[in-house]
C-alpha cells in the first residue's frame, strides 16, 4: 500500500467512525427549511450533500480544506523555480485535509507517472470518431473505455465486503487521474494537431507533462496549467459535475463510469463549456468594434447591447458567489506577471473594469462579478491554443481531481444511494391549497 492511500486508511477509517457517531446523535437536528421557490429553482442553497474536499462561500469564495487559493499559491509545494502549486499537491490536500510536504508531493507524482499507461483500446475509440467530434464527446467516450480497466468493477463482481469499497475507489482514482491527461492530449493533437502525437515525459510533473503531450514546451505555459489544474479541481459538491460523479457512484457505479457521467455535465454550456463562451464572446466584441483594443465607454455600449437582446454577458454571475471569483483573481495576477502588454487581456480587465457597475444596474442579475471562465480563454489564447472547443477538456481533467477524491470519501464514509423524493406540480398545488384552508 503507497503512503497516500496508507494516510487516508488512517484519516478515511477515523472519519467514518466518527460520522456514524455523529449522526446516531444527531439524526433529528433540523439544519433547516425550504419553499417552494427552493424546489423550483435547481434547490438552490438547500443543504442536501456532504463534501470533504472544498467549500464554497458566497462571500469569500472557494476553501479546500479550509485554505483560500492565495494561501494554496503561497503553501503548496512547487517545480525548482517556479511560482505556482502543483496540483498533485492539492489532491493530497483534499484527500487527507493536510498539507503535503514536498517529499508527499513528488510520491503522487511518482505513483501517478507509473500508473499513465493507456490501453491501446481507447485510443482506437477516440480514432473511431470523425475529427469535427466535439473534444468533451471524445472525452467523455475515452473514459467510458477505460472503465475496462476498473479495479472496483472487477472486485464486486468477485464479491468484497462494504468496508472494501474505498480501497477500489482508490485505485480506480490513482489509476483514471494519471491516465486522463495522456487522454486528453490524444484528443487534441488528433482534432486540431493532424494526429502529430507526443509521447509523454515521465519526469515531468502531472500539469508539466501534460503541457509537454499537448505541444506546449514553454515553462511559462507549464506554469499556467499548474495553476489552471489546481484552481479549476473544486467547487463543493452541489455543481453538475461535482454532484454528478456523486450522484452516479452513489449507485456504486465505479469511478470511470461516474467520471465519465460528471463530463457529460461539464460539457453543458451553463457549466464547463462556458469558459469557450466567453472568448467567443470577447472576440465578437473586438470584431463588431472594429478590431484593436476598444475603449471603455464601446465596451459598455456592447454590454448594454447584449442585455437589451436578451443574452447574458458569458463569464459574470454565479450560482453561489457574490463577489469576484477567486480563481479569476489568481489568474489576472498571473497575466499581470506574465503577459502584461497582451490586447486581449487587457480587454477582459476593461471588460471586468466597466461590466459589474452595468451589470449591477439590473435587478433580475443577483451577481455582477466575474467568475472562472471570464479570464481563462485569454491566457490560453496567449500561448497560442485558440481552439476553444478544447477548453472545457482542461477544465475536466482538472476536475476530476475534486470530484474522484470526493467520490473516494463517499464510500470511505459509506454513504447511501441518492435518492431524493420528487412530487407532481399538482401535488404541490394541492398540499399547498389544503394547508391554507385549514389555516
Amino acid at each position: 500500500m503507497d503512503k497516500l492511500k496508507n494516510k487516508f486508511a488512517d484519516k478515511g477509517l477515523a472519519k467514518a467512525a466518527e460520522v456514524k457517531e455523529f449522526i446516531k446523535a444527531n439524526s433529528e437536528h433540523v439544519l433547516g427549511s425550504y419553499t417552494v421557490d427552493s424546489v423550483f429553482s435547481g434547490m438552490k442553497g438547500m443543504i442536501g450533500l456532504i463534501t470533504e474536499t472544498s467549500l464554497l462561500d458566497a462571500e469569500e469564495g472557494i476553501r479546500f480544506r479550509g485554505h483560500s487559493i492565495p494561501e494554496l499559491r503561497a503553501t503548496l509545494p512547487k517545480v525548482a523555480g517556479g511560482s505556482e502549486p502543483l496540483p498533485e499537491g492539492l489532491f493530497y490536500l483534499m484527500l487527507t485535509g493536510e498539507l503535503p510536504t514536498e517529499e508527499d508531493v513528488n510520491d503522487v507524482t511518482n505513483a501517478w507517472a507509473r500508473r499513465a499507461i493507456v490501453p491501446k483500446h481507447v485510443f482506437n475509440v477516440i480514432d473511431s470518431f470523425p475529427l469535427n467530434a466535439h473534444p468533451m464527446t471524445q472525452f467523455s467516450a475515452a473514459i467510458m473505455a477505460l472503465q475496462t480497466e476498473s479495479e472496483f468493477a472487477a472486485a464486486y463482481r468477485k464479491g468484497i465486503n462494504k468496508k472494501e469499497y474505498w480501497d477500489y475507489t482508490y485505485e480506480d482514482t490513482m489509476n483514471l487521474i494519471a491516465r486522463l491527461p495522456r487522454v486528453a492530449a490524444y484528443i487534441y493533437r488528433r482534432t486540431y494537431k493532424f494526429s502529430d502525437h507526443i509521447e509523454p515525459n515521465p519526469k515531468l510533473d502531472w500539469a508539466g507533462n501534460f503541457a509537454h503531450m499537448l505541444g506546449f514546451e514553454g515553462e511559462d505555459f507549464k506554469e499556467l496549467m499548474r495553476l489552471y489544474m489546481t484552481i479549476h479541481s473544486d467547487h463543493e459538491g452541489g455543481n453538475v459535475s461535482a454532484h454528478t460523479t456523486h450522484l452516479v457512484g452513489s449507485a456504486l457505479s465505479d469511478p470511470y463510469l461516474s467520471l465519465s457521467a460528471a463530463m457529460n455535465g461539464l460539457a453543458g454550456p451553463l457549466h464547463g463549456l462556458a469558459n469557450q463562451e466567453v472568448i467567443r464572446w470577447v472576440l465578437e466584441l473586438q470584431e463588431n468594434l472594429g478590431g484593436g483594443k476598444p475603449s471603455k465607454a464601446q465596451i459598455e455600449e456592447y454590454i448594454n447591447k447584449t442585455i437589451n437582446e436578451g443574452k447574458v454577458v458569458p463569464g459574470y454571475g454565479h450560482a453561489v458567489l457574490r463577489k469576484t471569483d477567486p480563481r479569476f483573481t489568481a489568474q489576472m495576477e498571473f497575466a499581470k506577471k506574465h503577459m502584461p502588454t497582451d490586447e486581449l487581456v487587457n480587454i477582459v480587465w476593461d471588460v471586468y473594469d466597466v461590466a459589474p457597475t452595468i451589470l449591477g444596474n439590473y435587478k433580475k442579475i443577483k451577481n455582477p462579478w466575474p467568475n472562472v471562465d471570464a479570464h481563462s480563454g485569454a491566457l490560453l489564447v496567449h500561448y497560442g491554443m485558440k481552439e476553444y472547443d478544447f477548453y472545457t477538456v482542461l477544465f475536466g481533467v482538472s476536475r476530476a481531481l475534486g470530484v474522484l477524491a470526493s467520490l473516494v470519501w463517499d464510500r470511505a464514509l459509506g454513504l447511501p444511494l441518492e435518492r431524493p423524493k420528487s412530487v407532481t406540480t399538482e401535488w404541490l398545488q394541492n398540499t399547498i391549497a389544503k394547508s391554507k384552508a385549514s389555516a
